[in-house]
C-alpha cells in the first residue's frame, strides 16, 4: 500500500508541488513507507521549497497533552512551526504570507470527535480566502471504510471537536472528507487530493502492512482506537476511560461503579462483538486521578460485528440507569453530539430502539457521502 506521500514521491516525483513555496500541516504520523518524515521528503523534493510547518493538537511530534501547543522552530530544518492549537486554531494571514500551497499529511482516527480533521477544514477555509492551493496526502481510515455508525452531530453543535455533521464513525479517509467539506461547506478551495494506491475500503489498519504509529498519546494501538468512539464520551460524565493507565479506552470505571452489577446488566444486553470483564484500577492522570476505580475491561471479540454507535449508547444508558446520582449524563452531549439521542437515553428508551432511530439519517448521510469516496 502506498499512502499519498508515497504516491507524490515515488510516482509523481513531486510534480504537483514543483516551483511552489509550501507550508506543511503535519505531525509525527506524516511518514512515508520507508519511515522518512514528510518534512524530510518535501525538504529534499526537487523544485519544492518547504518554507513553514504547522502543528495540530498534540504538536508536531504528537507528545503534548496541554491545552495549547506553543509555536516553535524545527531544530533539524530551522523552519518555523506555527501552532494551530493555541491562541489561534486557523492559519493567520501572517502565517500564510509567502506560501503558494498548503499540504496536509496527518493520520486520522476515523472518529467524528478527533480534532485533526477540524484543523484540516479550518486550514482549507483560510487557504481559499488567500488564494492558496490545498493538497491532502491521503492515508487510510484505521477502522476501515465500510461501517458508518452512531448518531450524526446536530447541525447547531459544530465545534473544534465536530467540524461537520458526521456520524461518530464515518468510514472516510481524510482525502474523502476534504472533498466533502470543500463541496458541502462551499469552501471553494483549490483542492487536490493525492490518493493512496492499494488501499481498499474493507481494510483495517493492521491489514495494510503498515506499523501502527499512535496518532495521539492515548491511541496506543488499534484495539484502543476501535473502542475509542464508544468509550470516550463517558469521560465527560465523570468516568475514567483509562487515560493514565497502560490501556486507554479498553477499560472504564469510577469509585461508585459496582462492577459485578454493571457486568451482569451489560451481558444481559447481548451486545455483538464485545465481552466485559470486571477490573479495578487507579489512573495516574485525567478523570479520577489517583482514585481506586471499579469498572469493566472491554475485549473486542468480533470487530466486524461491533457497532460502536450501539456500544456507546449501551454504556451511557447502563450508567444512567444504574447510577443516576453519580453519572452526569448531560455533560456527555459534547461528544455524543445528538440532543435527541441524549433525551431518549434520559427517558429510559431501549438502546436498540435508539439505534434503530438513526437509520434514516445514516442512510441520507451515506447517500451524500457516496459521491466523495475515492476507493472501492
Amino acid at each position: 500500500m502506498l499512502t499519498g506521500v508515497d504516491v507524490l514521491d515515488e510516482i509523481e516525483n513531486f510534480a504537483p508541488l514543483a516551483g511552489k513555496r509550501v507550508g506543511l500541516i503535519t505531525n509525527h504520523t506524516g511518514r512515508n513507507r520507508k519511515g522518512d518524515s514528510t518534512i524530510d521528503a518535501l525538504g529534499r523534493a526537487p523544485g519544492v521549497r518547504l518554507v513553514a510547518l504547522f502543528a495540530p493538537e498534540h504538536g508536531i511530534r504528537g507528545t503534548i497533552e496541554e491545552q495549547e501547543v506553543p509555536a516553535d522552530r524545527d531544530p533539524k530544518t530551522g523552519l518555523p512551526i506555527h501552532s494551530l492549537y493555541g491562541k489561534t486554531r486557523r492559519p493567520t494571514a501572517e502565517m500564510l504570507a509567502d506560501i503558494d500551497a498548503l499540504v496536509f499529511d496527518i493520520q486520522d482516527a476515523g472518529v467524528r470527535f478527533y480534532t485533526y480533521v477540524t484543523t484540516m477544514g479550518y486550514a482549507m477555509e483560510e487557504a481559499a480566502k488567500h488564494g492558496i492551493e490545498f493538497f491532502v496526502l491521503d492515508r487510510p481510515n484505521p477502522l476501515g471504510g465500510l461501517s458508518v455508525q452512531g448518531p450524526l452531530l446536530d447541525a447547531d453543535r459544530l465545534s473544534f471537536e465536530g467540524y461537520f455533521p458526521l456520524p461518530i464513525r464515518h468510514g472516510m479517509t481524510v482525502g474523502e472528507l476534504a472533498r466533502m467539506f470543500n463541496q458541502e461547506n462551499r469552501i471553494s478551495a483549490k483542492l487536490t487530493v493525492i490518493p493512496m494506491r492499494g488501499w481498499r475500503r474493507g481494510l483495517w489498519f493492521d491489514q495494510t502492512g503498515w506499523k501502527w504509529v499512535p496518532p495521539s498519546p492515548n491511541l496506543r494501538n488499534l484495539p484502543g482506537a476501535t473502542l475509542y468512539p464508544a468509550v470516550e464520551p463517558l469521560r465527560a460524565g465523570g468516568v475514567s476511560v483509562g487515560r493514565g493507565t497502560p490501556t486507554p479506552f479498553e477499560l472504564f470505571g469510577a469509585p461508585w461503579i459496582r462492577s459485578r452489577e454493571l457486568q451482569r446488566y451489560l451481558e444481559s444486553r447481548r451486545i455483538p462483538g464485545v465481552r466485559f470483564k470486571r477490573v479495578r484500577f487507579r489512573p495516574t492522570a485525567d478523570v479520577r486521578t489517583g482514585q481506586l476505580c471499579h469498572g469493566l475491561r472491554l475485549q473486542v471479540t468480533d470487530r466486524e460485528a461491533l457497532d460502536v454507535g450501539r456500544l456507546g449508547v449501551e454504556l451511557l444508558a447502563a450508567l444512567w440507569r444504574l447510577y443516576p446520582q453519580q453519572f452526569d449524563l448531560g455533560k456527555t452531549i459534547r461528544l455524543l453530539g445528538s440532543q435527541h439521542t441524549l433525551e431518549r437515553i434520559r427517558a429510559g428508551d431501549d438502546p436498540e430502539a435508539i439505534v434503530k432511530g438513526w437509520e434514516a439519517e445514516l442512510e441520507a448521510f451515506k447517500k451524500m457521502r457516496a459521491q466523495y469516496l475515492l476507493y472501492d
